[in-house]
């Protein structure tokens, strides 16, 4: 509901109103000159009291009681301009306006409070969602809502009576009126031979309108009410009384209440305007600068959090409803004990919960900051299931492929070691002893081959699954590259160029062997039989650079990259499953070094890794051990 509406018509607009309708009753009167009854006038001014209490803000009752009881008792008998305001007359019409403001007072609260019950949860579409739970409002809270107006709280009465410039600026009004008024009034009193009415009555009308613009609209209104009374009891004749002997005179002094009001509220009304306009372009700063951090990478509901509370101070925490409970999802910050929590619900079952602010925060920057988190939750959860989703299709990959690689270049080797050794078990065939070492070379390659096979198919499963844990210490290149030629075809053509004298390098025998028999085999699978590969070290800085170079078809640029992912042959030969180089990559990475592809000068690939130095100690360590 609009807020407003809760608290009712504003005063500003309530006492500009009501002074009119009353001033129209009292010219009625005065128009009809005795043929509107006093009673009449008096149940007339009656009610525009109630009327306009039951609609306005509680702090305009008094102001609206005391003009309407003055217009009962100024326009009730002729003459109209006399004031009368002892006598029984005046009495009643003092309880008569005062149970008419109460009356109406009282019945627009139950009305309003009827208005503003909260609806239980499921009521209505939309449910409660971007809406400030009021049973945490904290008490004594004047924050400011969406409508313009403060809430309602056990704050400072000042606070609330001058809500549009704030409490010092209204006390300082107040005594500006003290003192001024009746400094101001001297001044007249001392020119009142040079002054017409008219002239005083402009001058008030000036000052009031400055006290407006100072203090704000209450200490305008009461500098209008005193300064009625000023210019009734010191420049209307007869002086210093509050009897008016000329009805136009009462009609002017009316009128200037009026004015002074009119006046008053509309510079009251811009001065809550501009502090609006300076709210809205903090907020719009604020949200900039969120909606900027979350582009900028910022993307999670902690760091939503973080900006929050870095902005405003205080803790702010996103809760979720889970199975009927509200639990944390993320928080910043932090907050005194028992600091007042303010509560904005994003949907049914996300709320933002803010505390220990120093300064309040507007329901709509609130409104904004649950937004973002929420978004932002939301994203963090798709990127969630995203990176699960290309988990899950990853490993539908890779079991696409090592089915196929079962399928095919497991069976292969399966087939041709059953064939040999069917053929060695006939009984009606004689093999001379060439056709069965034939044979027997065949299960040994093909045996060989399977070792290979299942050996990188291990590897890579201790990869993904991130089992692997490399035992590092201080190795020679000569004790591990000899090792990893052992079991390869055409081994003995691979030339190996490793000056003495190199350095240590920081690694694991057994993942480096690896490592250099599936480049060796590579190496050797495209090498021209007329120009065998070979390994060559060198040291360069704190690493060791080990180049395995064949001169082959080469790999172009772009596919450099992908030789090292699993299941990739770029050769359209149907030997192996693509997965050596990609086990090396990852061996060579656990031991913290680099594996990269480049262009043999004249033509070929070389495969290069570096690894680290081994450190001083290490190599001490080494050197006592041997």
């Amino acid at each position: 509901m609009n807020n407003s509406v809760r608290r009712g018509i504003a005063a500003p607009f309530a006492l500009v109103t009501g002074y009119g309708a009353l001033l129209a009753v009292g010219t009625v009167a005065a128009v009809l000159d005795g043929r509107f009854s006093a009673t009449g006038v008096l149940v007339a001014c009656a009610a525009v009291v109630t009327a306009w209490s039951f609609a306005a803000e509680p702090l305009a009752v008094i102001p609206l009681a005391i003009v309407g009881w003055l217009t009962a008792v100024g326009f009730s008998h002729r003459p109209y301009a006399q004031l009368r305001l002892t006598g029984p007359h005046a009495a009643n019409a003092a309880i008569v306006m005062a149970a008419c403001a109460l009356a109406g007072l009282a019945l627009g609260l139950l009305a309003r409070w009827w208005a503003s019950r909260p609806v239980p949860d499921g009521a209505g579409a939309g449910g409660d969602a971007g809406q400030l739970a009021t049973g945490y409002a904290p008490a004594g809270d004047d924050r400011e809502l969406a409508g313009g107006w403060p809430a309602l709280g056990r704050g400072a009465l000042m606070a609330k009576a001058a809500y549009a410039v704030g409490a010092r600026r209204a006390l300082v009004g107040i005594l500006i009126a003290a003192a001024g008024l009746p400094l101001l009034t001297a001044l007249l009193v001392a020119a009142r031979p040079d002054l017409s009415l008219t002239d005083d009555l402009l001058i008030y009308l000036v000052a009031v309108v400055g006290l407006a613009v100072i203090g704000g609209f209450w200490p305008a209104v009461l500098a209008a009410a005193s300064a009625s009374l000023l210019l009734n009891w010191f420049f209307t004749p007869p002086l210093h009384t509050f009897t008016i002997d000329k009805p136009d005179n009462l009609l002017a002094l009316l009128l200037f209440v009026t004015v002074a009001v009119a006046v008053s509220s509309v510079v009251h009304l811009a001065a809550i305007r501009a502090g609006q306009a300076a709210r809205s372009r903090e907020e719009a700063r604020l949200l900039l600068a969120l909606a900027q951090e979350v582009l900028g990478g910022a993307d999670t509901p902690v760091a939503v959090l973080d900006h929050l509370v870095r902005t405003q101070g205080g803790h702010a925490e996103l809760q979720e409803n889970a199975g009927g409970r509200w639990v944390k999802i993320a928080a910043s910050g932090s907050a005194a004990p028992g600091a007042a929590v303010t509560r904005i619900s994003v949907r049914r079952d996300l709320a933002l919960e803010v505390s220990g602010q120093p300064r309040p925060i507007t329901s709509g920057l609130l409104a904004g900051f649950a937004a973002q988190t929420a978004a932002a939750l939301d994203r963090e959860r798709l990127r969630t299931q995203a990176a699960q989703a290309e988990a899950l299709a990853e490993g539908n990959r890779m079991r696409t492929a090592l089915l196929a690689a079962v399928s095919h270049d497991l069976r292969t080797p399966l087939a041709s070691i059953k064939a040999s050794v069917s053929s060695l078990r006939q009984t009606d065939v004689a093999w001379s002893e060439s056709d069965e070492e034939a044979l027997l070379a065949t299960i040994e390659q093909n045996a060989d081959r399977l070792d290979g096979l299942i050996g990188n198919l291990l590897d890579m499963s201790r990869l993904h699954a991130g089992s692997l844990q490399p035992f590092l210490r201080p190795i020679t290149i000569d004790e591990v590259a000899p090792i990893a030629l052992h079991g390869l075809d055409d081994s003995a053509n691979v030339r190996l160029e490793v000056p003495d004298g190199m350095p240590l390098v920081l690694a694991d025998p057994g993942l480096l062997e690896r490592v250099l028999a599936n480049v060796f085999t590579n190496a050797l699978h495209h090498s021209p039989p007329t120009r065998p590969p070979a390994l060559q070290a060198r040291p360069v800085a704190d690493a060791v650079v080990l180049e395995v170079i064949d001169h082959g078809p080469g790999v172009p640029d772009k596919l450099k990259t992908q030789i090292f992912e699993p299941f990739q042959r770029f050769d359209g030969r149907k030997v192996g499953v693509g997965l050596g180089l990609a086990v090396a990559k990852g061996f060579t990475e656990a031991m913290g070094g680099t594996i990269v592809a480049a262009d043999t000068p004249g033509g070929g690939l070389t495969v290069r890794i570096t690894l680290p130095v081994a450190g001083r100690k290490a190599e001490s360590m080494q050197g006592a051990d041997s």
